[in-house]
């Protein structure tokens, strides 16, 4: 079963589609549409399937669509009996989808305090939006380091994934911010699973 997938190769939220799409071991069914998904003018291709215009959106073989990440996730899960990414106990469940709902928030703010820096234009340009946005960031960093890291270090859930992606975009995007020094064991653990096959074939471009 062919998905075929709107995309942008920067996008946080597409790379964690296709994370979970390479662990489950179904990329090959996964079709890459090109799109011009822009927060601003939005992709009237995108838009006939879904009213937001973002990505990532999905089309089922039947030309349903599906939207946004976390519904498509959950969608891949299903399509390989191969480890479960949201677990099949009830606890276990609700535990990744909180974890991968903190790490959404996350990229979220980190998304906002990136548009308002780079697509703003500079007379418009709100300091104390940007800051707020990034206190945001800062606090649900601590709160991963603090609470989440147990459930980060055990099995491969949607949570993980979601989290390395947030992570890696921190990274990709906002290369002078130092998370690293104050949250050392995210750190450690972030190294450790940027190692796997998936990541590592999803790099963004």
């Amino acid at each position: 079963m062919k998905i075929r997938l709107f995309h942008s190769p920067t996008s946080p939220f597409v790379r964690k589609v296709l994370v979970c799409a390479h662990e489950k071991g179904v990329i090959d069914q996964i079709e890459k549409l090109s799109s011009k998904a822009w927060p601003v003018k939005r992709d009237p291709e995108i838009v006939k399937e879904n009213p937001s215009g973002k990505v990532p959106t999905a089309l089922l073989e039947d030309d349903s669509p599906l939207f946004d990440s976390r519904v498509i996730c959950a969608y891949i899960d299903t399509l390989s009996p191969s480890s479960l990414l949201y677990p099949g106990n009830i606890k276990d469940r609700f535990s990744a989808m909180t974890l991968e709902a903190l790490a959404d928030s996350i990229l979220d703010a980190a998304l906002l305090c990136r548009y308002e820096a780079v697509l703003r234009p500079q007379e418009y340009y709100w300091a104390l939006w940007h800051d707020s946005q990034m206190e945001k960031v800062d606090s649900g960093l601590d709160d991963l380091e603090n609470r989440w890291l147990t459930v980060l270090q055990g099995p491969v859930t949607i949570g993980s994934i979601a989290t390395a992606c947030t992570l890696a975009y921190l990274d990709f995007r906002f290369p002078d911010k130092d998370w690293r020094s104050t949250h050392q064991q995210l750190a450690v653990w972030f190294t450790d699973f940027s190692k796997r096959a998936s990541m590592q074939a999803t790099q963004p471009e």
